[in-house]
């Protein structure tokens, strides 16, 4: 006898992996890369060493499993072919101090995993907030992106980028003034799905669009 599993709508994902996926892809090339928040990020990009993990994780130990399954997963890979990994939480962490505390956990399991110094979890969210700034400075969205976003980078690749831009220590200040030139209304014309910071709100794209 076959068995036949029946998917109705109710087992369907809230946010599909193709669209999810799209949504960063659009943010990274449309904000992180076109404003160059980021240097080191176009290179990677183009070359398609970035590893996109979309989890269905619902809570911070569901986000956990999935953390430590890509942290070794990172590890183990060649990093000509994988050199960084975004793994993004569209039902999961959604408040922005729940995240925050989360990475604790994340910072944590690096070191019981013995991939300190190899690798580091960087982090992006929708509500992203640095501390001392109201929720609607536009200089909050330099860290801001469309789903809860875990960045898992090698160590080594961060010395390389540093020696190749010998002032890396000034990017966070360029940022902030790119953000605070472009103003909200720059950022919203980009459309990259990030939360707005006057609103609170974030429409996830729609794939293809």
């Amino acid at each position: 006898m076959t068995d036949t599993t029946i998917q109705t709508d109710a087992d369907q994902p809230s946010f599909p992996e193709d669209m999810v996926i799209a949504d960063t892809v659009r943010w990274l090339e449309r904000a992180v890369i076109g404003l160059n928040l980021c240097p080191f990020a176009k290179g990677v990009h183009v070359k398609g060493q970035i590893h996109y993990v979309v989890s269905q994780a619902t809570d911070a130990e569901g986000v956990a499993n999935d953390l430590h399954r890509e942290l070794e997963a990172l590890a183990e890979t060649n990093p000509e072919k994988r050199d960084t990994t975004l793994l993004m939480l569209p039902e999961a962490l959604q408040d922005f101090l729940d995240f925050n505390d989360f990475l604790e956990i994340a910072d944590a399991m690096v070191e019981e995993l013995d991939l300190g110094g190899i690798l580091q979890v960087a982090s992006f969210h929708p509500r992203f907030q640095f501390e001392g700034t109201d929720v609607d400075d536009v200089t909050n969205c330099t860290n801001r992106s469309p789903y809860p976003t875990l960045h898992l980078i090698r160590e080594e690749s961060i010395d390389k980028a540093v020696e190749a831009f010998p002032e890396a220590e000034m990017i966070f200040e360029r940022n902030m003034e790119v953000l605070e030139d472009i103003g909200l209304e720059g950022w919203l014309d980009l459309d990259v799905g990030a939360r707005c910071p006057v609103t609170g709100h974030a429409e996830p794209q729609k794939a293809g669009n």
